[in-house]
């Protein structure tokens, strides 16, 4: 037996209740939200359907070499009817002379250059209210000034996401695979946050989106106030707009790979660091539910590998013991599948194969980058 009547009084069988019962709720994240991504089925396209017109906004500040590189990748997509806006945040580079010649090239190319004393508070946040109000479509379709589209097709399979119903498409933005343990440990890290926004919101429960990739209707900006009630922080353009404004109908998700954008990732880990600690700061202000349902997965994940590191100690039974390796063991397969399926999704097919090590790294660094929040908040824009 497992448990012995009195097991209420015996501090080994308790830890082995609470090992089974944070195992199960891993299980349940697992196979209820994130196998969602995993086993998608795109919904087959039409050639014939409707091609809304697109407004792509696009911030930068300092940002000449990326503009350089991808920017024409934005302006020569194969789409019949868009255009792409510039918020040019007071660069100091040779960024404003690149626009120019780009403006005079391409007709549905449109540059808003922002003066220095305008931008009290330091985010992106003006900037993009302002693209957004000077968009001529209804359909704005968000990137960034590092990220390039996956292909010529990358409008067409994000702006496929709408429907008369739909006002909010959420994209994948993966990183750059490059050489170097930092870099597979940085697009795992991504590749976990969108299983979990993306399953979250197949579950009809949208949380947050990504700015490298994410699309929604002007009207609903507007509409709902934009920016106003979080103006003054400096993050959260993207997630914190969404967790105001998605729902389970107003919400869909693209995963086709043609959908995809990507961006170069930090090459030093001080850099990631002070990366994560801007992306993270803006959880304290999501709804209470959606900090409930990704507080209690972070934390049951921690407290699963303490609860089985310890029970590995104190396991009385060879019975026990099997039972604490069989849990360990279901949970880390349903993990790497997990992780395998939504990785060939996501174009991350490789990096299954590192999840039990880089699981537990995050693990204990997630924590880390949760407390040096507490104790510095300040995150710049550029």
């Amino acid at each position: 037996m497992f448990f012995s009547p009195d097991f209420l009084t015996n501090p080994q069988e308790i830890l082995l209740a609470v090992f089974l019962l944070f195992a199960a709720i891993q299980l349940f994240y697992f196979w209820f939200y994130f196998s969602r991504v995993a086993f998608y089925k795109e919904k087959t396209q039409d050639s014939n359907s409707d091609q809304p017109p697109v407004s792509v906004i696009i911030c930068a500040k300092n940002e000449y070499e990326n503009l350089k590189e991808n920017l024409p990748l934005v302006l020569e997509q194969d789409y019949p009817s868009y255009e792409v806006i510039l918020v040019n945040d007071f660069s100091e580079d040779e960024t404003f002379f690149l626009l120019k010649s780009l403006e005079s090239k391409y007709k549905h190319f449109k540059v808003i250059n922002l003066r220095g004393n305008v931008n009290f508070f330091e985010g992106k946040k003006l900037a993009l209210a302002v693209g957004i109000k000077s968009a001529a479509h209804e359909i704005v379709l968000l990137t960034d000034a590092d990220c390039r589209p996956a292909g010529k097709h990358w409008i067409r399979h994000m702006a496929a996401g709408f429907t008369a119903k739909k006002d909010i498409v959420l994209g994948y933005g993966g990183y750059e695979r490059k050489p170097g343990f930092l870099n597979a440990l940085i697009r795992f890290d991504t590749l976990v946050i969108a299983m979990q926004y993306m399953g979250f919101a197949l579950a009809g429960r949208p949380y947050m989106g990504v700015g490298r990739n994410l699309a929604y209707r002007k009207s609903l900006f507007f509409k709902s106030g934009g920016f106003a009630s979080h103006y003054k922080i400096k993050s959260g353009d993207d997630d914190l707009f969404i967790n105001k404004v998605a729902d389970k109908k107003n919400t869909s998700v693209v995963l086709d790979p043609r959908s995809h954008t990507f961006s170069n990732p930090k090459e030093t880990f001080g850099a990631w660091f002070r990366q994560k600690k801007r992306h993270l700061s803006t959880g304290v202000y999501y709804r209470f539910m959606h900090k409930l349902r990704l507080g209690l997965f972070s934390i049951s994940t921690f407290f699963f590998y303490a609860c089985f590191i310890a029970s590995l100690f104190f396991a009385q039974t060879y019975l026990s013991l099997l039972a604490v390796l069989g849990l360990f063991l279901l949970r880390t397969i349903s993990m790497v599948l997990m992780h395998y399926y939504a990785g060939k999704r996501l174009s991350e097919q490789k990096l299954f194969i590192y999840s039990p090590i880089f699981d537990l790294i995050l693990v204990l660094l997630n924590p880390v980058f949760a407390l040096s929040n507490i104790f510095y908040r300040k995150n710049k824009w550029k």
